[in-house]
């Protein structure tokens, strides 16, 4: 029971936190800066020409389907869909790892022009690695009907839809904590966000989602 409570509880948390930074995402790149002029301003010292046109169509898309992969991946941990419609659920499994790959394949895009430089794109490089490999593997799982660690690697996967979040989340506090100008923070975000989301979905599954039956899940 005390299990129950605790799921319950934390997917209330995740659907608020995602549909208010959906809203946010949309609001911000569509409506309120559609042209990408204050997050542009931070990109100094290309190596690359950057076409802005091309640029703002790939970050549209890149931020459609990342806002979609976040809502399918919600709907999916929903207990209630799952056991109301198992076809919709493999359905909106399906629209998700489609939106995942896009997201990748946009960031593929973007990486050579991101704040901070070489090395920030080498560290969007292994998230855009990183990512598809653990989505296909819940796949994997899931066609081999272990439901637990499907789940578990949907939960690692998952945790990826809040990579720009935490991003700017750990840039925000470096560049406030330790004076570093935007780029450095930006920089250290790309590798702090990247570590926070590897750490964060093991500790959920061993310890809030961790039953008596689920003590095996690798």
């Amino acid at each position: 029971m005390d299990h129950m409570i605790k799921r319950k509880r934390l997917y209330k948390i995740l659907s608020c936190v995602s549909i208010l930074f959906i809203l946010y995402s949309l609001a911000k790149n569509y409506i309120i800066d559609p042209g990408a002029e204050a997050f542009l301003s931070h990109k100094t010292g290309l190596k690359h020409a950057l076409d802005l046109p091309v640029w703002l169509n790939v970050m549209y898309v890149h931020v459609a389907f990342a806002c979609l992969a976040m809502a399918s991946g919600l709907l999916n941990f929903s207990a209630r869909i799952f056991e109301k419609s198992r076809k919709l659920h493999r359905i909106n499994g399906y629209v998700y790892i489609a939106s995942v790959l896009l997201v990748v394949v946009t960031s593929g895009y973007m990486a050579p022009y991101a704040t901070g430089g070489k090395i920030t794109s080498m560290g969007f490089n292994v998230i855009n690695m990183i990512w598809p490999i653990i989505t296909i593997t819940a796949l994997v799982q899931i066609k081999k009907k272990r439901m637990v660690r499907h789940r578990n690697w949907m939960i690692r996967s998952y945790a990826f839809c809040f990579t720009n979040m935490l991003i700017h989340l750990v840039a925000f506090l470096f560049g406030q904590a330790f004076g570093f100008d935007y780029a450095d923070s930006y920089t250290v975000g790309v590798y702090g966000a990247l570590a926070l989301l590897l750490i964060i979905p093991e500790v959920m599954i061993r310890t809030i989602l961790k039953s008596r039956e689920e003590l095996i899940y690798k």
